[in-house]
């Protein structure tokens, strides 16, 4: 299923999340957009996990609905992904969604299944367009998720505070699709978005409570990682990743 180039209309992302205590600077934030009825993925899923191991590594995995037609509803998937992956697309203006697909740092798109390509990404994006550097710290106490976002020393001077729940590892047994009969396992999956806030290239706190964190889909007990990210740009046109940090939920 590689390199199948589809359009949607491009919407708003989905909602809400939270988070532990965890400062740190990684040099890349990696979102691999994933389907369980694609074919093509289970490679760059497995090297999701393999780089999810490397601390300077944000790895986001975000599960799809449009391979669910095949004959496998993806039991990860979200329509918001599916939004997100189309505006990285339109923002670019290269119209080129697929799966495995991976962006990196918000702006360069790669085969998700490929280290050597991602490398290389990481190493574009951190020699042409400097992502990553506010110092974003976050912790978790007395019942809240609480963000800081150091005021702007640079170009960038605005973005949008994104926090995520993560589920580390999540086996799911394919009974249908192209990949039916195999029991893969997915690694960071994405399992809310919350916007924190905007961010105006002031000093500035967000928090959330911990209490708000599950839905519909999962429990807090599902959760046992969080990140955040401040992005340039909006949710219908994101772009550069500004800052990010991650924290272990237990």
């Amino acid at each position: 299923m590689n390199y199948r180039h589809i359009a949607f209309a491009t919407a708003l992302i989905c909602t809400a999340a939270a988070t532990s205590a965890s400062a740190g600077e990684p040099r890349a934030v990696i979102e691999l957009f994933t389907s369980q009825g694609c074919s093509s993925c289970p490679p760059a899923d497995k090297l999701a996990g393999e780089l999810a191991r490397d601390p300077s590594l944000l790895i986001m995995s975000l599960a799809v609905d449009y391979w669910d037609y095949l004959g496998w509803k993806d039991t990860l998937a979200i329509h918001g992904h599916t939004s997100r992956q189309q505006a990285y697309a339109n923002a670019r203006g290269d119209r080129e969604v697929y799966t495995p697909q991976v962006v990196v740092n918000g702006i360069v798109h790669v085969l998700g299944s490929d280290k050597a390509a991602i490398e290389k990404a990481i190493a574009k994006t951190r020699s042409t367009a400097a992502p990553l550097a506010l110092p974003v710290t976050m912790t978790v106490a007395d019942g809240k998720v609480t963000v800081n976002v150091p005021a702007a020393e640079g170009v960038h001077q605005s973005g949008e505070v994104w926090l995520c729940p993560i589920t580390s590892s999540v086996p799911v047994a394919i009974g249908r699709g192209e990949n039916r009969g195999h029991t893969l396992t997915y690694h960071n999956v994405v399992r809310r978005w919350v916007k924190l806030g905007d961010w105006s290239g002031k000093a500035a706190t967000f928090s959330l409570p911990v209490a708000d964190l599950p839905d519909a889909d999962y429990a807090l007990k599902d959760v046992d990682q969080l990140a955040v990210v401040v992005q340039s740009g909006v949710a219908a046109k994101p772009g550069l990743m500004l800052g990010a940090a991650t924290a272990a939920l237990h």
